[in-house]
């Protein structure tokens, strides 16, 4: 698609954006309400001055401002708040994994840029992400993540011990105190978290990276369902972002490195 074609095309889906709030009895749509969890370093999170930072926040910020809109962040506890979107107290929830459960309650723009997701031990376990490799383990996640989601269904009834931990610090320092075994982590925030600190040195990613439905495979932004006018927009604003090279510009720091996949069994 052109360039050209393309921005006019978001600029009708703007405009449909702003005509369907005003079908809905609201005012026209001048911002964006973004539910945010900021407990996701780098993805999302506080820095010392309390700032929200990362690369969910960036990109929301960037795609508000190619819809011409402010952005608003709001703080969750959980990722997973929909009763809270369906009472409109937000608009989209930044930064989920699109998944068939989650799909029965909510609809997704298109993937903002894809995950892989690891186990991570020490070098000498010999673990691998497998039921047979861990069981009687400790393994930790971070609560609410689709991580937790997946190993409290495929791996806990099967021996599995499963540990949540609230941030991923407090799970990292767990880990190298032989508080847990292993940790089951998306490559990009364990690598801030352990891998690239002192710490980690001993620790590395065990065995093939893991396919699941559960999991998923990328990162995107939930909306109510009869939404679609936002949803389109979002989406017309995030390849945009693409054609101009400044997605690509946002997203390099972050080492977004994709590696081949293996079922779990």
């Amino acid at each position: 698609m052109f360039p050209v074609a393309l921005i006019h095309i978001c600029v009708v889906l703007a405009l449909l954006l702003a005509a369907d709030s005003v079908a809905a009895g609201e005012s026209p749509r001048r911002e964006i309400r973004f539910a945010v969890a900021a407990q996701f370093a780098p993805f999302q999170s506080r820095n010392p001055q309390g700032q929200l930072v990362g690369l969910n926040i960036d990109l929301g910020n960037a795609l508000c401002v190619q819809l011409n809109v402010r952005c608003t962040w709001v703080d969750q506890v959980l990722v997973e708040n929909f009763p809270a979107l369906e009472a409109r107290q937000f608009d989209a929830i930044m930064g989920m994994a699109p998944t068939s459960t989650r799909r029965r309650w909510v609809n997704f723009t298109d993937e903002l840029y894809p995950f892989t997701t690891r186990l991570v031990a020490r070098r000498t376990s010999g673990l691998l992400p497998t039921v047979r490799s861990l069981k009687g383990k400790r393994v930790g996640v971070l609560l609410g993540s689709n991580r937790e989601a997946f190993a409290r269904a495929q791996w806990a009834p099967k021996g599995v011990i499963v540990k949540s931990f609230w941030l991923n610090d407090e799970l990292a320092r767990s880990l190298v105190a032989g508080d847990i075994d292993a940790t089951l982590q998306g490559t990009v925030e364990i690598r801030e978290a352990l891998l690239d600190t002192v710490d980690g040195q001993d620790f590395d990613f065990l065995g093939p990276a893991i396919s699941a439905e559960l999991l998923g495979s990328g990162v995107a932004i939930a909306v109510r369902k009869p939404d679609t006018a936002l949803r389109n927009a979002l989406n017309c604003a995030l390849e945009q972002l693409m054609q101009s090279g400044e997605y690509q510009r946002i997203i390099q720091p972050y080492r977004l490195d994709a590696v081949s996949v293996a079922p779990n069994d």
